[in-house]
């Protein structure tokens, strides 16, 4: 196919030298392809036109570019439904409780501290502590032999002595013997959502847990 595409270029005003067209070749949008595309077609050499394979190739190149920016403009559209869908469903969730993964809980004058603990595999003896913000422990409960999977818990604030616990927020220690080695294990406590915010950037969706402060949207295991 003999046609002079720098020719065409500067027909078009695209160009005004071979650098130019470089940098510009970059740049070329959807309209300007088809105009190129048109002046190839005028411009070409009558004892030589274009070779109907290279025009077929020419106008699958241009709905490539054209569905891509479609698909790109549908994606868009999706992901900003989705990101309403979320911000509805968040801000429903304030007065509620939800779970999330977390090594503290909080005690309450009106809650017991609940949750669960996930096991890789069966223990013949998982046991939890709670320490105070001194970082002393105040109570070990013992769950016993336990099989695979999450196991619930909860602490009512007794302590040994028959007395209760302050309210106030309690770290968490969980660990089991599996496999005769003493394990650490994930917990996750029930927390009340207190508010939600609407983070830009790659904050995201947050909720604010009484007592536990701010935990990503995507973190949350239950909904109550």
């Amino acid at each position: 196919m003999a046609i002079n595409t720098i020719e065409a270029l500067q027909n078009l005003g695209l160009t005004g030298s071979s650098n130019k067209v470089e940098a510009n070749k970059q740049e070329l949008g959807q309209e300007e392809f088809l105009r190129l595309m048109t002046a190839q077609l005028t411009h070409q050499d009558p004892n030589e036109p274009m070779d109907n394979g290279d025009f077929l190739a020419q106008m699958a190149q241009f709905s490539t570019v054209e569905g891509i920016a479609d698909l790109n403009s549908s994606f868009s559209e999706f992901a900003n439904s989705l990101s309403s869908g979320q911000s509805l469903q968040a801000a429903s969730l304030v007065g509620h409780s939800v779970s999330v993964p977390s090594n503290e809980g909080v005690m309450s004058l009106t809650k017991n501290m609940t949750g669960e603990i996930y096991l890789d595999d069966r223990t013949s003896d998982l046991k939890l502590s709670f320490s105070d913000s001194n970082g002393q422990i105040v109570k070990t409960i013992s769950l016993g032999s336990q099989q695979q999977g999450y196991v619930p818990f909860e602490w009512d604030g007794l302590l040994d002595d028959g007395t209760y616990t302050d309210p106030g927020v309690y770290n968490i220690k969980a660990e089991a013997i599996i496999d005769g080695n003493n394990t650490l294990l994930q917990s996750f406590v029930n927390a009340d959502v207190d508010s939600v915010a609407l983070g830009g950037g790659n904050n995201g969706i947050q909720l604010t847990l009484v007592g536990l402060g701010d935990v990503n949207f995507n973190e949350i295991r239950k909904i109550f």
